[in-house]
């Protein structure tokens, strides 16, 4: 949970220092800062990739429930989710209620939130929600100068949801082989560069349809490691 509650401080400093930025921060100091947690962010999703010893599972995985991630289209089903309640926002709405609303969507809507809690769970790394946290305070900062202590608030909902995952992943660390845990970080972490891609405007990955990746790398590492053991 250290990496979830690190990220809630980081929501909350970021708004306290925000409201004493009413009047805006720069455009240079924003893209810049983004820039750098852009790049290390691809630096943690890298080492995470190496946790794998075949490179083969992985691509199978990605390619699989990359597939799988289309065919339901994930992207676009957040996309809606969100779009949905900000409309429900209303302009008529306080900026308090806005500020929740958006904070609430940009923290918790997206693939870094469930990786990073996933991989806290299994194996105590908290690498990716400190490097979500870091993304977290900057935007909270943004958000709060012009939208005020709604964004604040997100840091609740933004615990309930990466602390239910951190648990769940724990319960079932037990049930998992060492490579199946292994394979899982590798093919998360490929999934954490694209975020990272994103993040520098290099190219508009779609990961949330990866997402589907996670669960069939188990698979795939448990049939290999039943009928085809040399590939572990």
């Amino acid at each position: 949970m250290l990496g979830t509650v690190v990220n809630v401080i980081a929501i909350v400093g970021g708004v306290l220092i925000g409201i004493f930025f009413k009047k805006g921060i720069p455009e240079k100091f924003k893209e810049t800062i983004l820039q750098g947690m852009g790049l290390a962010t691809i630096l943690i999703g890298l080492k995470m990739g190496f946790s794998a010893n075949n490179e083969l599972l992985v691509i199978i995985s990605l390619v699989v429930g990359g597939i799988i991630g289309e065919l339901i289209d994930i992207d676009y089903y957040l996309d809606v989710f969100g779009k949905k309640l900000q409309e429900k926002v209303g302009a008529e709405d306080s900026n308090f209620v806005q500020g929740f609303v958006t904070a609430t969507l940009i923290f918790c809507v997206g693939a870094m939130a469930i990786m990073g809690s996933i991989e806290s769970g299994l194996n105590g790394n908290h690498k990716i929600l400190f490097a979500k946290s870091m993304l977290d305070f900057t935007m909270a900062t943004i958000l709060a100068s012009s939208l005020g202590l709604g964004v604040a608030f997100s840091a609740v909902p933004v615990f309930l949801y990466q602390g239910g995952i951190t648990v769940a992943a724990a319960a079932i660390k037990g049930f998992l082989t060492e490579a199946v845990v292994a394979y899982l970080t590798a093919t998360g972490g490929m999934l954490i560069v694209g975020i990272g891609i994103n993040i520098l405007d290099i190219k508009k990955i779609k990961v949330a349809n990866l997402l589907p990746s996670v669960v069939i790398v188990v698979f795939v590492t448990l049939i290999a490691a039943r009928y085809f053991p040399n590939f572990i």
